[in-house]
């Protein structure tokens, strides 16, 4: 699910997760530095909801099409 709900915390939506995968991106990320950031986090309950590799994919598709993110050359940046 994109939005929270009343029965869903923000974190556990897509939503939450494109706002906590923004703050980790630096120019020039790639996908694969975003998960390995994350299970990091998850791991030390920084991030306190557990998200698939697919629901990262689509987070970034989503913050894509609302033109938060840029790809350039397989790397991830900041639009701005």
């Amino acid at each position: 699910m994109i939005l929270p709900t009343k029965h869903t915390n923000i974190e556990q939506s897509l939503l939450g997760f494109g706002s906590y995968i923004l703050q980790i991106i630096d120019d020039g990320v790639t996908i694969d530095f975003l998960w390995q950031e994350y299970l990091k986090d998850y791991n030390n309950k920084v991030y306190s909801k557990k998200h698939s590799f697919d629901n990262m994919l689509l987070t970034l598709v989503f913050l894509f099409s609302v033109n938060a993110i840029d790809e350039d050359n397989g790397e991830l940046k900041k639009c701005n």
